[in-house]
């Protein structure tokens, strides 16, 4: 029992580990002073992997950290917050989707990361809303300035579900005991 217990931390640590590199290793700058990555991808592994809770403790780590890391000190609340509520809606979808067994991998990881990628979406524009706001801007202009970001915050969401999609089913043949959990 308790070696399973220290497997599963020691995953949780590496998928946390691995959302830092995925999001800090390939930045694509953003003119609204943001960048994408690929991070999201590893966010919504999380999820799927770990489950919904220690997925999105993982997720919500990893991601916090690479804003840490990279001087985005602002960021790191919100990130946490976010981004471990996204692993925790596309894990808890992915698991609790109906006729699940008949849906290939790929198909469920658009069907759970989709939505998913919407609150992370939804969210960043809600927390740089929250803090244009407190630093001075009317709510009007702050939303409308905020506007800017959403299409750059969409692109980063799907690309994160298309990586999740590619690498899911290559961890389920990896690996004995993940790849019952991911395909269940």
């Amino acid at each position: 029992m308790a070696n399973g217990k220290t497997k599963t931390i020691i995953t949780a640590a590496l998928l946390a580990a691995l959302t830092t590199v995925a999001t800090m290793i390939i930045k694509i700058p953003t003119p609204t002073q943001g960048y994408i990555h690929l991070g999201d991808g590893m966010v919504l592994l999380c999820g799927i992997l770990l489950g919904p809770g220690l997925g999105a403790i993982a997720a919500g780590v990893g991601s916090m950290l690479a804003d840490l890391f990279g001087g985005y000190m602002a960021w790191v609340p919100g990130t946490f917050a976010i981004k471990a509520l996204t692993a925790l809606a596309g894990g808890w979808l992915y698991h609790h989707m109906a006729g699940r067994d008949k849906l290939h991998v790929p198909v469920r990881v658009a069907l759970s990361g989709i939505p998913a990628e919407v609150i992370m979406v939804v969210g960043y524009y809600g927390y740089e809303l929250g803090m244009q706001t407190l630093a001075g801007s009317s709510v009007q202009a702050a939303g409308i300035a905020v506007l800017a970001g959403v299409p750059f915050n969409v692109v980063q969401g799907l690309a994160g579900v298309i990586v999740c999609a590619v690498l899911l089913p290559v961890l389920a043949r990896a690996s004995g005991e993940m790849g019952a959990r991911i395909r269940a």
